[in-house]
């Protein structure tokens, strides 16, 4: 996978140097952070491709953490906590990680959802519709780009939002299941993946929609999924 840079943002200074580890011996550039604070200036001054963020660390944590890379940047986070309750890994996903891992987790694990993020950042899809540029009343994604617009106006979308979308609109008419949604986007078996496919819905709603509890754009097929209306 090339010269990708990571960025590891732990407060254990082991579990960074462990990581880094087997992120170097795949071929990954790698860089370390001990807290949010680190991080967010590591991103001002280097060229990151995905960003590994454990939760709880002192001076600013991984939540914070994200919610200020969010507000210029849709590089991936994986958040790592020691948390395994669904309702945590669902808060992590809210506000705006790609990926969720539970400590202890093997390293070999990690380095694996790491590829997976990448692909999908630097990619320019799998889907069958390859077309550039896709427009839906006022609602514009562009591919190749990947970036979307409502209305001339930016959205900021995370990787594993835009997948959403550009599935969704890409096959505009079209209901997904959730298991549909979540295999073809997360490229792996869907299990329990109605609260984590239903979180990201409700993200990407609340950003392009002006009426989030009644969109013109993104709907819920009750009992069956979701689809994009034309």
């Amino acid at each position: 996978m090339g010269k990708f840079t990571v960025l590891v943002t732990d407060d254990d200074q082991d579990i960074r140097d462990g990581i880094e580890i087997y992120l170097k011996n795949e071929g990954y550039n790698v860089l370390k952070a001990a807290n949010g604070v680190e991080a967010i200036e590591l991103l001002e001054t280097s060229d990151v491709h995905v960003i590994i963020l454990d939760i709880m660390m002192p001076k600013m944590d991984g939540i914070a953490a994200t919610f200020k890379i969010r507000e210029q940047r849709n590089i991936p986070i994986i958040m790592l906590s020691a948390k395994a309750e669904d309702s945590d890994k669902i808060h992590g996903l809210s506000v705006g990680a790609d990926d969720y891992v539970t400590k202890p987790f093997h390293p070999m694990e990690l380095v694996a959802r790491v590829k997976s993020q990448l692909r999908r950042y630097v990619s320019l899809g799998t889907y069958e519709d390859k077309t550039q540029r896709i427009e839906i009343d006022g609602l514009v994604l562009d591919t190749e780009a990947k970036d979307v617009s409502l209305h001339g106006e930016p959205i900021k979308l995370t990787p594993i939002e835009f997948k959403v979308t550009e599935l969704l609109m890409a096959n505009a008419g079209r209901v997904f299941s959730i298991q549909d949604i979540y295999e073809r986007v997360w490229n792996e078996p869907a299990y329990n993946a109605e609260n984590i496919v239903a979180v990201h819905i409700r993200k990407i709603r609340e950003k392009i929609e002006a009426d989030p509890k009644n969109p013109r754009y993104l709907k819920v097929v009750w009992g069956v999924g979701y689809k994009m209306e034309k």
